[in-house]
């Protein structure tokens, strides 16, 4: 399962942080008894605090859905370095490209493979490095004809950066 778990607070001397990780560890444990894995999707967290979530709950069946576009539309990391934090949780991958947000109220833009911040020649070569060779999955939240062109073209960009 992968999901957004909300907003993990940052300082983990908190109650809301306490509170938060008792029912993750509800949801972790149900997942665990299923033979399911729960995977906590990038975006609202830094890259620290789901390193630390991840330690605080303790389970093998805990990991990460990188998405590297939601690392920068909501202003938390850039996604190769965020490698370095959490790399050898990673067990699944979007292949998405944004922007950083331009404003204090509003997300980043998302945008086509290749046309946004994330570095991806760079950002595939740290995944190898890493070890990852799990799914890649193309996501492109518009949809229509440009939808389908820009999956296309995400797909070329890919194999050409996987190899």
């Amino acid at each position: 399962m992968a999901t957004h778990a909300g907003f993990i607070p940052e300082n983990p001397s908190t109650n809301e942080y306490a509170g938060v990780l008792a029912a993750l560890r509800v949801v972790v444990k149900r997942c665990a008894d299923n033979s399911q894995s729960f995977l906590f999707e990038t975006g609202q967290e830094t890259p620290v605090t789901l390193l630390r979530v991840i330690e605080d709950l303790g389970g093998e069946n805990v990991g990460i859905n990188l998405d590297p576009a939601n690392l920068l539309m909501y202003g938390k990391a850039n996604p190769v370095d965020a490698l370095d934090v959490f790399g050898k949780y990673v067990r699944d991958v979007h292949a998405k490209d944004g922007e950083y947000p331009v404003g204090g109220r509003f997300l980043g833009e998302e945008k086509p493979l290749g046309s946004g911040r994330v570095n991806f020649p760079a950002f595939i070569k740290k995944l190898k490095t890493i070890g990852y060779d799990g799914p890649i999955t193309i996501e492109r939240e518009i949809s229509g004809e440009k939808q389908r062109q820009d999956i296309l073209k995400a797909i070329s960009t890919l194999k050409e950066l996987i190899g």
